[in-house]
């Protein structure tokens, strides 16, 4: 079996693009044409590839035009589309899919983020390390755009570091894809608070969090115009780019 294994992915595209507007328009961040293809079908085609068995679409913002894309043509692995009724932010929007999730555990991730890493890897190690929520962290060239990550010695994440004009230069960033344990999912339900980092993961306990560094992985975000154009050849190539 591929390195998945057949677990569930929860896929979070519902923000509302706000940087990419003037490139995009109307269409959906998740929707933005990479080499001539949507972003979200560069996903789905990856997530098939490693094996896993379904994905949860986490959508609110301009999520009919998803939903019609959806339609449209055959899917290479079971997706199951769910609209917030408000925007929720990160966390809210994964509590707000909870009861749909199935397996222990579950993939979650960001759905403006590309990172070129191997998962069985990531899913090992979590499994290894005994913690109930992991977190893959990546190495960019400049972390002022995105803040930060400190890893412990032990490899459990130190801490989250907010981004800041004065911190700039090489390091480790949240590449924005976690594995959740169905304890970390029932902890997250019992948390208020609209963001994942902040009002879950920020607040659990010293040691709490396992953070696997992908040594060397191709990562790219298509958040503002300048990286969804390099997106194309991060993701033709493997080429990282930041």
């Amino acid at each position: 079996m591929a390195s998945l294994e057949g677990i569930d992915v929860v896929v979070l595209a519902g923000g509302l693009g706000t940087r990419l507007r003037t490139v995009l328009g109307d269409r959906p961040k998740v929707l933005a044409p990479v080499g001539g293809r949507p972003f979200l079908d560069h996903l789905l085609a990856r997530l098939a590839a490693e094996g896993a068995g379904r994905v949860i679409l986490s959508l609110g913002h301009l999520a009919k035009s998803v939903l019609r894309h959806l339609e449209t043509g055959h899917q290479p692995l079971p997706v199951l589309a769910s609209v917030e009724p408000k925007p929720l932010g990160t966390a809210g929007a994964i509590r707000f899919v909870a009861a749909r999730l199935q397996g222990d555990p579950v993939l979650v991730m960001n759905g403006d983020t590309w990172l070129d890493c191997d998962f069985g890897a990531f899913l090992t190690a979590h499994r290894a390390a005994g913690r109930t929520a992991s977190l893959l962290c990546v190495a960019v060239d400049d972390v002022e755009r995105y803040g930060s990550v400190e890893v412990a010695a032990d490899g459990s994440l130190a801490r989250f570091v907010e981004k800041d004009p004065a911190r700039s230069g090489r390091g480790l960033i949240n590449g924005g894809i976690y594995l959740f344990s169905a304890a970390a999912l029932d902890d997250l339900a019992r948390m208020p608070g609209p963001s994942l980092e902040r009002d879950f993961l920020g607040l659990l306990p010293p040691g709490s969090i396992h953070a696997h560094v992908a040594a060397g992985a191709a990562f790219i975000d298509i958040g503002t115009p300048e990286s969804l154009a390099a997106a194309a050849a991060v993701i033709a190539r493997g080429t990282k780019s930041t």
